[in-house]
């Protein structure tokens, strides 16, 4: 090259810099408005492709005939299975009762989206009744008339998750009802805060008791009589401190100003009613002392119920501090007291989902569920000595509910989990097992998470079982040996796999201990590319009360949806949650800040060890109620794993929410773990990328617990989002809060922008 050939080049290297250095820096990526509306629709195009799969069921009656609904195409029959003559048919004419009911109603009723999930039928079949339409509807099934039923409208919705704590119903100064015994010559009332007693034919009164007062009374709902009319018993409640929380609803829906509302809701730590029970007999005015040594601090005592015999009456004791769990008995004669059970645990005593109770021949033995061996399981009492006569199961697996205990045949029927060593151990078996504790059959089989409903007679039980990765199968089976009887429905997802649905991947990986398992699922967005690396997104809620990874079929999931933006989600179950031995499940004690983070590490990483599209750089995590407490904790007590948070109506302290769930496990009296735990306290460790969500109407947590978080971030100068929803509630802020979560994810993990809304038509 010459020396003008290179002044030339020279020229044009030069002009192109400066063009380029003119140009704008270049846009990140975008994640369009149309990956949010594919995330969006998935429900509504999954929901509906998985056919012949059963939701709701029930024995009529006392026959063995079940009813069921399945999914068909364009919504759902109901349906009869006799079990009795093997043969199955359609419950009735779908279209004709739809018509009745529109008729009756005025209402629109389609004959595959009739307006109503359960219904009963009459025993010969003949009618059936349903809620529809906020009434109780009545049809013939011979005539296809409709009419209201009498009594009550359809039933209320009840809001699921953790509910508030209130305490007692205020002191009654006098009863505006009477109790009357059972053999109609006496009535109890309250008058002064005390128990009185009538005459009915005479109408004499009498004060039975003279200590009540305003601060510690004696409460009508509590008196019982014993069945021979001869005694009474009621609790006397010494007042505590009813704590009430305020609230400001900021935007009314029928009036411009604000709303102010308030709501009795009892914290760790708050001074409690203490309830005793007072025994009187009727003939002589008697009132009989108890000593109250077993019973003397109750978080809670539960009404009395008398034998049937009379000879005593029975109570359950919660101690605070739920260490201590008794079934105390009092004699009728004498007032004293003695324990039948007396459960005491080092850490916790699990009420949830941990405590049954079946008294036989009228208390003289007992069927008691206890983790006193570090699994949970059955024990027969003998009810006179209070002593164990022996134990009804055993082994390292645990009881998750009892069905039935037959009386007669000396039987118990029992949902159990992880006998099968190797399979999943949350998965639950239906088992049958003698009170002597031999004869332990398993009447399901199919390596799945089973659910039972079992006949009048006991000669059947409905199991409907799946995965996550299998369709629901609904056979009808004996009861007697688990045999199948008739085949009821076999899900159908021919049509769901067609339309690109991918079942979740079961994954596990050792914990903390280097032994256990640890249980969890992955979603990958349906245009997954495995040479990709892509985001890792942790649904969470680490609440000790139970274990929440899904173990059956769902065709939809809100984590698949969140997947479809181009991440993976995961979510575990680590040490801490229940349904496991109690070992594992007592790290949670007083350690409600640990959530299982310690396994949830190790499980990821173990993922990502396995799949090289698993990018664990980028770890994001959500979570709702104590998930939101969770989710928040992650970037305070995991920042250099965890990345990025989104934590919805969050108990951050749980020294503000509500009593019963945490005094349970994080102890009483209140000691310094309270404030290890707390988000609050530890909010200045804050180093990843925080999006708060609050309802200002939580009356589940109280709204005030993210605030004074939001007060701690601010103090330690930390930087994060915020979104507060007027009148909302304890959630995640419905698709406005679910829409900000996925713009959140898409700017802090995959670094792209998200689509400008406001310039969009809604």
């Amino acid at each position: 090259m010459n020396s003008s050939q290179a002044k030339v080049a020279a020229t044009a290297v030069a002009i192109s810099l400066i063009v380029l250095l003119a140009l704008p820096p270049s846009a990140p990526a975008q994640v369009t408005k149309a990956d949010y509306e594919r995330a969006a629709s998935l429900r509504a195009k999954y929901s509906d492709l998985a056919l012949s799969v059963v939701d709701r069921g029930g024995w009529i009656g006392k026959t063995a005939r079940y009813w069921y609904r399945k999914s068909v195409p364009g919504g759902n029959e109901y349906w009869i299975a006799d079990a009795s003559k093997r043969e199955k048919a359609v419950a009735f004419d779908h279209t004709r009762l739809a018509a009745a009911l529109a008729a009756a109603s005025g209402e629109k009723a389609e004959p595959l989206e009739l307006p109503f999930f359960t219904l009963t039928f009459a025993e010969d079949g003949r009618s059936v009744q349903f809620a529809a339409f906020g009434a109780r509807w009545s049809c013939d099934l011979e005539t296809y008339v409709c009419k209201k039923a009498e009594g009550q409208g359809g039933p209320r919705e009840r809001r699921g998750g953790m509910g508030m704590w209130v305490r007692g119903p205020a002191p009654e100064a006098a009863s505006s009802e009477v109790k009357a015994s059972p053999d109609g010559k006496w009535e109890a009332f309250i008058r002064n805060y005390n128990v009185c007693l009538r005459d009915k034919a005479s109408k004499a009164e009498f004060v039975l008791s003279h200590d009540g007062s305003e601060g510690d009374y004696y409460t009508f709902r509590s008196i019982a009589w014993s069945p021979d009319s001869a005694k009474l018993v009621a609790l006397r409640v010494r007042r505590g401190h009813h704590r009430v929380i305020q609230y400001v609803e900021s935007s009314p829906a029928d009036q411009l100003q604000p709303k102010y509302h308030s709501m009795e809701y009892a914290k760790p730590g708050d001074a409690l009613d203490i309830e005793r029970p007072v025994l009187f007999h009727a003939a002589t005015k008697a009132r009989i002392e108890i000593d109250s040594a077993l019973f003397a601090n109750p978080y809670e005592l539960d009404a009395p119920a008398w034998r049937k015999d009379g000879r005593a009456f029975t109570f359950e004791y919660n101690q605070r501090g739920h260490q201590v769990y008794r079934i105390v008995e009092v004699d009728a004669a004498t007032g004293a007291a003695r324990a039948v059970v007396d459960e005491q645990a080092e850490t916790f005593f699990s009420y949830s989902g941990k405590k049954f109770r079946h008294d036989i021949a009228d208390g003289r033995e007992v069927v008691w569920m206890s983790e006193r061996d570090g699994w949970n399981h059955l024990y027969l009492y003998d009810g006179a000595t209070g002593t164990v006569k022996h134990r009804i199961t055993k082994g390292e697996w645990i009881v998750r509910a009892v069905d039935k205990v037959d009386e007669e045949a000396r039987q118990v029927y029992f949902q159990a989990s992880g006998m099968t060593p190797g399979r999943d151990p949350y998965f639950i078996d239906a088992c049958r097992v003698n009170l002597d504790g031999t004869g332990l059959t398993r009447l399901t089989e199919g390596e799945g998470n089973h659910t039972v409903a079992y006949s009048d007679d006991l000669a059947y039980l409905v199991d409907t079982w799946s995965r996550v990765d299998l369709p629901p199968t609904t056979v009808i089976r004996s009861a007697k040996d688990g045999s199948v009887v008739m085949t009821v429905e076999k899900g159908d997802i021919t049509a769901l796999v067609k339309a690109g649905w991918k079942a979740p991947e079961v994954f596990t990986a050792k914990a903390r201990d280097g032994r256990t398992d640890i249980w969890g699922v992955i979603f990958r967005p349906s245009d997954f590319d495995p040479k990709k690396k892509y985001p890792v997104i942790e649904y969470i809620y680490a609440g000790p009360h139970s274990s929440f990874v899904p173990k059956s079929f769902q065709a939809y999931s809100s984590m698949r949806a969140l997947a479809e933006l181009g991440f993976i989600v995961s979510q575990c179950d680590g040490m801490g949650t229940s349904n496991r031995s109690k070992a594992f499940h007592d790290v949670c004690w007083k350690n409600l800040g640990d959530a299982g983070f310690p396994d949830r590490v190790l499980w990821h990483k173990a993922v990502a060890a396995k799949y090289p599209h698993y990018d664990i750089s980028r770890v994001g995590i959500y979570g709702n109620s104590a998930g939101g407490q969770n989710a928040l904790g992650a970037l305070l007590f995991q920042p250099d794993f965890y990345k990025a948070a989104v934590s919805s109506c969050g108990c951050h302290d749980n020294r503000m929410d509500k009593i019963w769930w945490n005094e349970q496990w994080m102890g009483w009296p209140l000691g310094p773990e309270y404030a290890a735990s707390s988000n609050v306290d530890n909010a200045h460790r804050l180093k990843g990328q925080l999006l708060l969500i609050v309802g200002e109407m939580d009356t589940n947590v109280d709204p005030a617990s993210t605030m004074q978080v939001v007060n701690a971030l601010i103090k330690a100068d930390k930087v994060f989002d915020l979104l507060v929803i007027p009148g909302g509630g304890h959630g995640m802020g419905g698709e406005y809060g679910t829409r900000k979560m996925y713009d959140f994810f898409v700017r802090t993990l995959l670094g792209e922008a998200t689509p400008d809304w406001n310039r969009m038509a809604p």
